[in-house]
């Protein structure tokens, strides 16, 4: 599979001044630019960077950053699956994941996640892939937005619908371990019926591991 990427950008003011989407970007586009130090919600900023330089690189791999001048201060990721996950299991070339999204505060209000996840399906190529997203509670910020589970829960759901990504269910042990963990997903329209059967699949994996084992 080709993993073709086209760039496309979106400017618009904020009360900070104008803010600029774009992507994917490739690690020299990214290098030319700074990281905000409010970006610490996976690993500290300088490895975060390194590792959105890194995944910039992979054939498959997409990054849409908001920068404020040259500052980056929001990014989206996609790549394919991390081998220890169950998504992996397949090698599927049209599945690829939605590894993050971050935003620094003083920037949320602007529908700034929206925007990327916007500005990443204006690719057309995008309708090629099968993308998931798994939503685990652990990874929210509800010490710094102050909500519960559950509003943060229709916070990312919103977010996640302007990218076209809905809630689908799966018996994926981590996200069944709690209730306001979600598999979002979106089908590309150019995805063909095997990759989506191979996909039901997966998200029912541990079900139909239960049935081999009992000869059924």
């Amino acid at each position: 599979m080709r993993h073709t990427k086209t760039y496309h950008s979106e400017t618009f003011d904020t009360q900070f001044g104008p803010l600029i989407i774009e992507g994917p970007l490739s690690s020299e586009q990214l290098a030319k630019y700074t990281f905000d130090e409010g970006l610490h919600a996976f690993r500290p900023p300088v490895k975060q960077f390194e590792a959105l330089q890194s995944i910039a690189d992979f054939e498959e791999g997409r990054i849409v950053v908001a920068r404020h001048k040259d500052n980056i201060i929001g990014y989206v990721t996609y790549l394919h699956p991390d081998p220890l996950e169950r998504w992996s299991e397949g090698n599927m070339e049209d599945l690829i994941e939605l590894g993050a999204i971050e935003v620094i505060p003083q920037f949320r209000g602007f529908r700034v996640g929206s925007r990327l996840l916007q500005i990443s399906m204006m690719d057309g190529y995008m309708e090629n892939y099968i993308i998931i997203s798994n939503e685990y509670y652990w990874h929210w910020d509800l010490k710094g937005t102050r909500l519960s589970i559950w509003d943060y829960r229709k916070v990312m759901e919103k977010m996640m619908f302007a990218g076209g990504l809905t809630p689908s269910p799966t018996d994926d042990p981590e996200i069944i371990s709690h209730p306001a963990n979600c598999l979002m997903v979106r089908i590309g329209e150019n995805v063909p019926a095997s990759s989506i059967d191979q996909f039901d699949h997966l998200r029912f994996l541990t079900r139909h591991q239960y049935r081999k084992a009992r000869g059924e």
